[in-house]
């Protein structure tokens, strides 16, 4: 049996909450990194492509299409138009990082997770392909869309940020997938150190610019935290709604689709372009990006157990 959290998973989350930490605290030595988010998220974008073959994609895409497209709208268009709306009335000062959180693409890593759990890894990684491909476009619309009223950025600002960052490791990993094969398993190799090194360049080179607001308002902080575990919990539930009619693997499918998220896009991103609570919460996800897979096995476990003594009073 596999074990809820693996190692790596935890020293991910004490990498990123203590770089995270440092930043805050010597915020002179985040300052030196502070030209290197961008680049350093572009890495883990290429190495995270690595493991994708689109070939295969495309073809468990064609057996599924209409319901997987159904999904993209609810996760990418419909959920978190809902969510800001709703954080709107209940906590103002984070229904951006409600949007933000939710209408950004399944994480690359998605796969591996739903694996943990044996929900329809298939459907996962073919949601992560198109969902990569399309939220550069829907993210700036339905931010425009919804919180037009309280904020002027350009469309196309966002747009051209978001399209670099996941379009130009796409390219890049087609390239060395066709034109020199042999350099992807040496690259897979050193694929988790340079995980670490990127995601800590990433928070020293964003945080360090709020040093002085969170010291002066820790609540945010205790806030944050308050807020990822409701956005996870309500992802969960939506996910395996979604799919309540269907095999248990989809819906385990469906919650690690609406729960295993890109936030560390939504940390850079949203640090060009808003900030810094925005940033902050996103970082705080990666708490419950790896703690869902504990509520998700014993949602499985409940399940068969149920099935199984259905089966019997038959």
């Amino acid at each position: 049996m596999q074990t809820p959290l693996r190692v790596n998973d935890f020293l991910l989350v004490v990498v990123v909450l203590s770089s995270m930490a440092a930043a805050i605290i010597f915020p002179d030595f985040g300052s030196k990194f502070r030209a290197f988010p961008f680049y350093c998220l572009m890495v883990n974008f290429f190495l995270s492509y690595l493991s994708i073959d689109l070939a295969s994609v495309w073809k468990s895409f064609a057996g599924n299409s209409t319901r997987i497209l159904a999904f993209t709208a609810t996760k990418l268009i419909i959920l978190p138009v809902v969510m800001y709306y709703i954080f709107s009335f209940i906590a103002p000062d984070y229904a951006l990082s409600a949007l933000l959180l939710t209408g950004v693409s399944v994480g690359v890593v998605s796969p591996m997770i739903s694996n943990m759990v044996r929900g329809n890894s298939s459907l996962v990684l073919v949601v992560v392909v198109i969902t990569s491909v399309l939220a550069p476009f829907t993210l700036p619309a339905v931010v425009k869309l919804a919180a037009s009223k309280d904020m002027a950025i350009s469309f196309l600002a966002m747009l051209k940020m978001l399209a670099t960052v996941i379009f130009i490791p796409i390219i890049v990993v087609e390239i060395i997938r066709y034109a020199a094969p042999r350099l992807v398993g040496p690259i897979m190799k050193i694929q988790f150190p340079v995980f670490l090194a990127m995601f800590a360049v990433i928070n020293l080179g964003v945080f360090f610019r709020y040093a002085a607001f969170f010291r002066q308002e820790p609540s945010v902080i205790v806030m944050a935290f308050i807020v990822v575990f409701v956005l996870a919990a309500i992802y969960c539930l939506a996910g395996i709604f979604f799919f309540k009619t269907s095999s248990l693997e989809n819906q385990l499918a469906g919650a690690i689709m609406m729960t295993n998220i890109n936030n560390v896009l939504v940390i850079v991103f949203s640090s060009e372009f808003f900030g810094p609570i925005e940033p902050m919460v996103a970082a705080m996800y990666m708490i419950p990006f790896f703690v869902i897979v504990i509520p998700l096995r014993y949602y499985r476990h409940r399940k068969i157990r149920n099935a199984g003594l259905s089966g019997r009073r038959k």
